[in-house]
């Protein structure tokens, strides 16, 4: 049986404000098959947000453990989880993060720069290239942000996150700030790079619908998960976009 590239066992994370004792976390098990698009929902202040921050080694747990390919990083100190993260995770946000007087091939070759791998300008281009081409942007490498409408915004992001060849891609409401039907482009997005790349996603999102593209659903409430169950609709969610009228106005020019 293969190792779940993902596993916690018992996971608690306290914090300390004043007097008060905050219980983000009280307790969460659940495993992740490598490959799995997995979305994660829940109320604000559910506990959500903090359990993706573990995840992607920002932060790490009060008690519990958490294992990545088998491996037990719930102690890792800051440094350690830096490098880790590095290697094996990609982020994308609901704020596209891209430098705004750079070119969106320049966005994504960032991350490059500074990887323990260096990579000949050349050979930076043309990775960079084709992830831009592999989300449908290979004709707009050399726009800046401003002449990118929002979905295009993101999806250099998401080719910015897939640049160091991570593991696990971790998505934090990223289409909070996009209209339904460029939503639903970039979620379709998300669902070609997982059956073609296989790729682990967790996506955070507070919309039902967004959260059945994926192959499962963990809820989230008062730091324990309430629900974790398969989804039996991850591609008939994609037909949507066809029923959808074109935007009033064309963001890109």
């Amino acid at each position: 049986m293969d190792t779940p590239i993902i596993r916690v066992a018992d996971l608690h994370k306290s914090y300390q404000l004043g007097d008060v004792t905050v219980h983000a976390l009280r307790g969460v098990s659940l495993e992740l098959a490598r490959g799995t698009f997995a979305t994660v929902v829940g109320a604000s202040g559910s506990g959500k947000s903090t359990f993706m921050n573990i995840l992607g080694l920002l932060d790490h747990p009060t008690s519990g453990q958490y294992f990545l390919e088998g491996e037990d990083v719930s102690g890792f100190d800051k440094d350690r989880r830096a490098v880790l993260r590095n290697r094996k995770i990609g982020f994308v946000f609901q704020s596209f993060n891209l430098l705004p007087r750079t070119t969106a091939i320049e966005n994504v070759e960032l991350p490059l720069l500074y990887s323990d791998k260096p990579a000949r300008p050349a050979e930076r281009h043309a990775k960079s290239q084709g992830l831009l081409a592999a989300v449908g942007l290979g004709e707009r490498s050399h726009h800046t942000p401003n002449q990118l409408s929002g979905g295009q915004q993101q999806r250099v992001a998401i080719a910015r996150a897939l640049v160091n060849d991570p593991e696990i891609l971790l998505a934090d409401e990223p289409t909070g700030n996009l209209d339904s039907r460029t939503s639903i482009e970039i979620m379709d997005v998300l669902q070609r790079l997982n059956r073609e790349r296989s790729i682990t996603i967790i996506l955070i999102t507070h919309e039902q619908d967004i959260a059945e593209y994926g192959q499962r659903i963990i809820a989230f409430r008062d730091g324990r998960v309430v629900r974790d169950e398969a989804v039996t609709r991850t591609r008939e969610a994609a037909e949507e976009l066809r029923a959808l009228p074109p935007p009033e106005v064309e963001v890109a020019t």
